[in-house]
């Protein structure tokens, strides 16, 4: 799903919402849905979602980067913490 996709879909959820043709609960979910999607499903073969698992509070963080590396240095830097253990996997 690229960037305008998913705007797209976040603003008809939002729409409705205003509406009244869904509640804030239903809202939210669309929403969520609409951001894992995007978050695993990139168009740029060179990024990837990575997942971290393990110990919190790195346990179910999930970064966009180029390599392991890259998402490893990531989830440290989100939670500011560099001694942190946790395993990543390819989502």
């Amino acid at each position: 799903m690229d960037c305008i996709s998913a705007l797209r879909n976040i603003e008809d959820a939002l729409a409705d919402f205003e509406a009244g043709e869904s509640d804030l609960r239903e809202t939210e979910e669309r929403v969520l849905t609409v951001l894992r999607t995007y978050a695993t499903e990139f168009e740029d073969p060179d990024l990837s979602a990575y997942r971290a698992t393990g110990a919190d509070p790195a346990d179910g963080v999930v970064v966009v980067a180029e390599s392991e590396a890259d998402a490893r240095a990531r989830v440290a830097d989100l939670l500011d913490a560099e001694q942190l253990e946790f395993d990543l996997e390819t989502m």
